[in-house]
């Protein structure tokens, strides 16, 4: 059991957190939008920051001969490095929810045993009626399908987009792969969480961390696998990002004050871009693929809630960007096949109307996604709320 004078009290919110998950799914929209966008000839052969030449490829011979041109070419660097890793802001993603998931529930388990079957309910509630309703909304956006709507429609609504993978895993809207993940990771939650108090945070994160990166060694180089049983069709592969925010959001509940000096601000942000600086070896093959994900999410994590600390002094982002981020599954569920759609017309823009008109998609998308979300959940709960019987 956890020592009861280790644990401090808390905000039942943590803002920083929202503004990382609102800047993370910006992120993430953004980077859907922007892929559709360079689908063409003007934007062939693009430099790729995980290739390990990405600034020479940039910089070129005379890319700095004049003050002009090296405005021109940092800024050139500076927008093809933070539009291609966007995807990155999955790690974030998968670290945050294991920090949330094993921090509320540690603090239940100190003040009496969890009724696991009830929490698999919960989080039944939470997640499968919002899905739902975003096939829903796939239905009524015929203009956006890129795949026929078949046997797969099934599937995909059960959320065992792992069945038939090659086929299924991103099918009709490719984002909900992580949401397939998820579920794994949930249905594994409570085997991990009881284990992880058992033998302590330490043994815990070094035994997670080995079983996913040999999970990732397996399905990479002895079995030659799908990529996306690595990507998350086999949520072990993601399980050393989730198990380092389930040990981090029990040293947050234990000393939150050291653990944020650490994260909120300039430290955590110069040392995620420093490893940003040596992102290109781990994508340089198979064998240092193993570490790829597991690396960038935590480069990505330093950098995003390193942020989120400067922009919590702002009563802006603290109000507006931490909404999004408060909805940021509503968000998710429903952006990419219409930026998908969107990113595909708008190919002949320069990049600044690109830029100007990104601005105004993830403004519309996070408004959308919000007021769905909201819908969703406020209609569940008066569902809920008939469903009870009366006393």
């Amino acid at each position: 059991m956890a020592d009861q004078s280790l644990i401090r009290p808390v905000k039942k919110r943590l803002v920083w957190i929202d503004l990382a998950k609102g800047i993370g799914i910006l992120w993430v929209v953004y980077f859907h939008f922007f892929t559709n966008y360079i689908e063409s000839d003007k934007f062939a052969n693009l430099p790729s920051p995980t290739s390990g030449h990405f600034m020479k490829d940039v910089l070129g011979e005379h890319g700095l001969d004049s003050f002009w041109l090296g405005c021109q070419t940092i800024g050139r660097l500076l927008w093809l490095a933070v539009s291609q890793v966007g995807f990155h802001a999955v790690g974030l993603f998968v670290l945050l929810g294991g920090w949330a998931l094993a921090s509320t529930t540690w603090r239940k388990a100190d003040k009496g045993p969890i009724q696991w079957r009830e929490w698999y309910g919960a989080r039944f509630i939470r997640l499968y009626p919002m899905y739902w309703v975003a096939h829903l909304l796939l239905l009524l956006m015929p203009f956006t399908w890129l795949e026929p709507i078949d046997s797969r429609f099934l599937i995909s609504l059960s959320g065992l987009r792992w069945i038939n993978v090659e086929n299924t895993f991103l099918y009709g809207n490719a984002a909900w792969w992580y949401f397939s993940m998820l579920i794994e990771l949930y249905a594994i939650f409570p085997i991990l969480f009881i284990v992880m108090r058992r033998i302590g945070l330490v043994a815990f994160l070094l035994l997670l961390v080995s079983i996913g990166f040999g999970m990732r060694y397996l399905l990479l180089i002895q079995w030659e696998s799908s990529g996306l049983w690595i990507l998350g069709a086999n949520c072990l592969s993601r399980i050393p990002e989730f198990a380092l925010g389930m040990v981090l959001g029990i040293l947050h509940m234990r000393n939150s004050e050291r653990i944020e000096r650490y994260l909120l601000g300039g430290p955590a942000i110069l040392a995620g871009l420093v490893m940003y600086l040596f992102v290109g070896p781990v994508h340089a093959g198979n064998l240092p693929y193993v570490f790829a994900d597991f690396y960038t999410a935590i480069a990505c994590s330093l950098v995003v809630i390193g942020i989120s600390g400067w922009l919590e002094k702002s009563a802006f982002c603290s109000k507006w960007l931490s909404l999004v981020g408060s909805f940021s599954f509503g968000l998710y569920l429903t952006h990419q096949p219409l930026v998908t759609w969107f990113g595909q017309k708008i190919k002949s823009l320069s990049i600044p109307e690109f830029l100007l008109v990104s601005l105004g998609v993830l403004v519309v998308m996070s408004a959308f996604g919000i007021w769905l979300e909201r819908g969703v959940n406020s209609g569940i709960e008066r569902f809920l709320a008939r469903s009870k019987p009366s006393e």
